[in-house]
Formats: C-alpha cells, sequence, structure tokens
C-alpha cells in the first residue's frame, strides 16, 4: 500500500473516509463452513428401520407426559426456572449477549465532550488589574473504520459465543430434567420393592404362625421354627433398608427443582411410571436435536471468526477524528476546530502476530476435532440405549413367566406343607425362589424406564437447534414470575 504524502487536514480526512467506503465490506478472515460428516443411515440395533420423516420423529414437547406420573408432570417443568445449574447456566448466557453488545459498538464513532471555566486575578506593583474569567468547551469525535472487518469477525466470534452459551443452557435444563426423571423412576420403583416385601413379610409372618403351632404340637422339628423366623427377619431388614435409598431419591428430586429436602415430602405411592414407546428417527437428526452438538458447532463458529480477527493484525489501521468548540466566548469569533486521520501499522513483532494466528487455527482445528467427536459419542449413545432396551425387553419377557412359575410353585408348597405332605424347607425355599424372582422383574423394569429416560436425553429431549436463532426465554414459573 502507498501512503500518501502531506495533505492538508480536511482533505486528507476526505480522502480518508472515500477510502473506509470503498474497503466497507471487505474481510480478510476465512468463510465458515460446517464440516462434513459422514453419519449412517439407520441406527444398526435397529434392523429394518425404514427412512422417516425427521419432523415426525423423536421427543417432542413435554416428552415426561408419557411415563403417566402426575407428580412427575408437576415437578418436571419446575427445573427450567428453579433448579441453580439452569440459572447459573442463563446467567452466563446474559454475560455472553452482552459481550455481543461491547464487540458490536467498535462500529460505531466515539462522542466526547469536555469543558473548563477559570478565573484569574493578577497584580501589577500591588495594583490589582482585575479578574479575568477563561472559559472553553469542545467536542471531540473518533472513529476507526473497520476496513478489514476484525470488529464484524469479533461479533461473528461473540455471536456464536452467546449461541454457545444459549445451547449449554438447553444442554444444562435438559440434563437436569434427565436427572429429576431418573430420580422419580428410582423412588417409584424403590416404593414398588418396598410394597412387594412387605407383602413377603405378612406371607412370612403367617407361615411363622403355622410353624410355631406345629412345634409346640412337636410335629416340626425347632429347626423349622428358627429358620421361619430367620426368613421373616432377614426380609424385614430388607424392607427397612429400602427406605435408604427411598429417601436419598427424594432428597435429589427436591434439590432438583430448587428446594430443600424437608420443604418437598413425597408420600409413599403404589403408582409405577409407565413405559413410552420412544420415536428414535434418523442418525442424522441428531445434529440438530442434541443441544452439546450444537454447542460443538457454534464453538467451531466461533473459533473460526476468531481466525479473521486474528489475520487482521497483519493490515494498518486508520484513525479518523474531528474536534470543534470555543476557546472564550461562544461567538463565531472564538470558534476552533480540527480534523485528523492516521494510520498505523506494526513493521516488527517478534513473530507475536503469527504466533497468535497459528494459536487461533489449532484453535480451530481443535474445535472441529471435539465436534466430530461429540457426534460420534452422540451416536454411541443412542446405539448403547437401543441396545440396552432390546436386550431388556427379551429379560424382562423371561422373567414374567420365571414370577408366574415361582408363585405358582409357592402356591403348590403353601398348600401341601399345610397338608403335612412336605417340610416347612420346601415351602421356604418356593418362597425365597418367589421373591428372588419378582424383585429381579422388577429390577430390570426399573433398568427399561432408567434407559428410556436416558434414551429421550441423548436424542436431544426434544431440542431443536433453529432455537439458537432467537434468545432464550427468562427463566420463570408457569405464573411468570421470576425465581428470587
Amino acid at each position: 500500500m502507498k501512503y500518501p504524502g502531506p495533505l492538508h487536514a480536511p482533505r486528507l480526512a476526505w480522502m480518508a473516509c472515500l477510502c473506509a467506503l470503498v474497503l466497507s465490506g471487505c474481510s480478510v478472515g476465512p468463510t465458515y463452513e460446517k464440516p462434513a460428516m459422514e453419519l449412517p443411515t439407520a441406527y444398526s440395533e435397529l434392523p429394518g428401520w425404514t427412512r422417516a420423516s425427521p419432523n415426525a420423529d423423536g421427543p417432542k414437547g413435554a416428552w415426561w407426559q408419557d411415563f403417566h406420573d402426575p407428580l412427575l408432570d408437576t415437578l418436571l417443568p419446575q427445573v427450567q426456572f428453579s433448579n441453580q445449574n439452569v440459572l447459573a447456566a442463563y446467567a452466563n448466557y446474559q454475560k455472553a449477549a452482552a459481550a455481543i453488545q461491547a464487540a458490536r459498538a467498535a462500529l460505531f464513532p466515539t462522542l466526547g465532550i469536555n469543558g473548563s471555566a477559570t478565573r484569574q486575578r493578577s497584580s501589577t506593583a500591588g495594583v490589582s488589574t482585575g479578574a479575568v474569567t477563561s472559559k472553553s468547551v469542545e467536542a471531540a469525535v473518533s472513529w476507526s473504520p473497520d476496513l478489514w472487518g476484525q470488529v464484524r469477525d469479533s461479533v461473528k466470534e461473540n455471536q456464536a459465543l452467546a449461541q454457545v452459551s444459549a445451547a449449554t443452557l438447553a444442554n444444562t435444563t435438559l440434563s437436569a430434567q434427565i436427572a429429576l426423571a431418573t430420580a422419580m423412576v428410582e423412588l417409584r420403583v424403590a416404593d414398588e420393592n418396598a410394597r412387594l416385601l412387605q407383602q413377603t413379610v405378612d406371607s412370612y409372618r403367617h407361615s411363622l404362625r403355622v410353624v410355631s403351632d406345629q412345634s409346640a404340637a412337636g410335629t416340626v422339628a425347632p429347626s423349622s421354627l428358627y429358620a421361619a423366623r430367620n426368613l421373616l427377619e432377614t426380609t424385614q431388614a430388607s424392607l427397612v433398608a429400602v427406605g435408604i435409598a427411598r429417601a436419598q431419591y427424594a432428597h435429589a428430586i427436591a434439590v432438583l427443582v430448587g428446594k430443600t429436602p424437608e420443604a418437598l415430602p413425597i408420600p409413599g405411592s403404589t403408582l409405577m411410571p409407565q413405559l413410552p414407546s420412544v420415536p428414535v428417527g434418523l442418525p442424522s437428526t441428531l445434529l440438530q436435536r442434541r443441544p452439546d452438538i450444537a454447542a460443538a458447532e457454534r464453538q467451531m463458529a466461533a473459533d473460526n471468526a476468531a481466525i479473521g480477527v486474528a489475520q487482521t493484525a497483519f493490515f494498518p489501521s486508520l484513525t479518523l477524528s474531528a474536534a470543534g468548540g470555543f476557546a472564550g466566548a461562544l461567538n463565531a469569533s472564538n470558534l476552533v476546530w480540527s480534523l485528523g486521520a492516521a494510520f498505523a501499522e506494526t513493521i516488527f513483532d517478534g513473530g507475536a502476530r503469527s504466533a497468535q494466528l497459528s494459536s487461533a487455527r489449532a484453535q480451530y482445528a481443535s474445535s472441529v476435532a471435539s465436534y466430530r467427536g461429540t457426534v460420534l459419542a452422540a451416536l454411541q449413545d443412542v446405539e448403547n440405549d437401543l441396545s440396552a432396551l432390546r436386550i431388556l425387553e427379551q429379560q424382562y419377557q423371561v422373567l414374567e413367566a420365571a414370577v408366574q412359575d415361582a408363585s405358582q410353585s409357592t402356591r403348590i408348597a403353601q398348600d401341601e406343607f399345610q397338608a403335612g405332605t412336605v417340610d416347612y424347607t420346601t415351602l421356604a425355599s418356593a418362597q425365597a425362589a418367589q421373591i428372588s424372582s419378582q424383585q429381579s422383574l422388577l429390577n430390570v423394569r426399573l433398568q427399561q424406564l432408567v434407559n428410556t429416560v436416558t434414551l429421550i436425553g441423548d436424542l436431544g429431549g426434544g431440542f431443536d437447534a433453529q432455537a439458537l436463532n432467537t434468545a432464550p426465554q427468562p427463566p420463570h414459573d408457569g405464573a411468570g414470575a421470576q425465581p428470587d
């Protein structure tokens, strides 16, 4: 670039303005393009899966209602305005949004004004010459045109970072919702396990009365009485132990909705959540559904813009300035003004700018790898969930048959024991096998419910990356009030 020679200030300023207008569309930063990803056409755990419309598949809206648990329906919507991690994530988004405005401000001129007034008295040979008042008012404006797109790239970077924060907010909200749904499922299963154990305790207590009567009559060995007592007492101990896990689940639920444990008592219930059928859709839809993938993609865009910011350091900068005011009385004869333009360019910096540019490019390469790794991990998560649900369904069907057989075996053993045709050991073995099969079946149902909740989370829980084009709504409850 050939620099201008000495010119009058007004002429130089006009030429600089013309140059700024000509170059206003110039940007040295690289154009952002989302890296290509090779995605499968279907999940391997869904053989025969046919291609479907992405808009028709996947969890939508209030997905938790599919579990048909009234308490879950009440508590889960509270997560988005009372969970402390969600509130912190929203504050981080507000901070990122403010950074956009701070970056955009560099596109506009800076205007300042200052004034002063002094009153001075002097004397000569002891004779006062009177007081003199001096006043001045001056306004100054300066502007650095965005010749090379540094400010615009900085704005793009901060806009993308704000979208990263918005996606992180969505991911934090989803994670808290999944944690709450999981804790609620575990609590309901704990209640069902307690109900099952209580039925078993009642059955063992009845058997103990029969054995006690037979022992008093001398028709059974004393060892049968002690065996019946031991079976009852160990089952009672198991029933008590269930309360520990249940209390922990209840406490976790309270904290997830921003309450202290004692502020949210959850009474026992015989209600078990229903196992919903979750539409999975196509692997490619994960790129739009998963908030963590959206955050990783927006981070790439931010790092790409940062390369442009680093590249502009190799080009000269231009600053235009103007000042005008009055020195003394506010009249035309005391008007003063000035116009100016200044170019600046770094000649030698020991490789600092090159190092910054290399760092920006390396950061972008890292974010690309992180994005692809996030996508691959998302595919792995969904495949794991699908395989677990497929295998658990097979296991559940086998255990259902085992429970039916164990229950029938217990009924027969009770009839034979009361008839005196078998000893108590036969009955005790049948009862133990029944409760074991029932608890195994309940545990598989728990795993099915938890894996379904996890699958919903791994599919994005109804999130859509298009939502990043609008600012997230402030956290508030159903009545529109923001939390304290």
